[in-house]
């Protein structure tokens, strides 16, 4: 029962641990929505700023180009950590149902032993109560 006790501590330990990384993976990617955002927002108020001199309004296509860069490579980060909280969803499944199948074994073995000491202590009360009839009746016929 020990054994199985560790193994269900440690099913459990890997499903709370993958809950984690599933957690931080969505804070990183809501992180990068944000920069992202921010980028755009960022290339809005440069352009209005451009529109107000020539030299703005030369500079702005160098900013732009810049910003595109960044913009991609955001982006490709995001891509990236949505990949990789897709794996950690399924390996989060996965842990899941290894818990539950553990859970539901060692449930089912807690019940068997249950109906076999169940089925003693039954066993020793009909044992008791035949012992108990046969002095009885042992009894009357002396």
């Amino acid at each position: 029962m020990k054994r199985t006790n560790t193994l269900i501590r440690l099913r459990r330990f890997r499903v709370d641990d993958l809950k984690r990384r599933l957690a931080t993976l969505d804070a990183m990617k809501a992180d990068v929505e944000r920069k992202l955002a921010d980028l755009e927002d960022s290339v809005a108020r440069e352009k209005q700023r451009a529109g107000d001199s020539d030299i703005g309004r030369l500079a702005f296509p160098s900013f732009l180009k810049s910003i595109e860069g960044r913009r991609e490579n955001l982006r490709a980060t995001a891509k990236d950590i949505e990949r990789e909280r897709v794996q950690a969803q399924d390996d989060l499944t996965n842990a899941f149902q290894d818990l539950k199948a553990l859970e539901f074994a060692t449930e089912q073995q807690q019940k068997r032993a249950g109906e076999i000491e169940a089925r003693r202590a039954q066993s020793r009360m009909d044992e008791m109560a035949l012992v108990r009839h046969l002095r009885k009746h042992a009894l009357r016929g002396v």
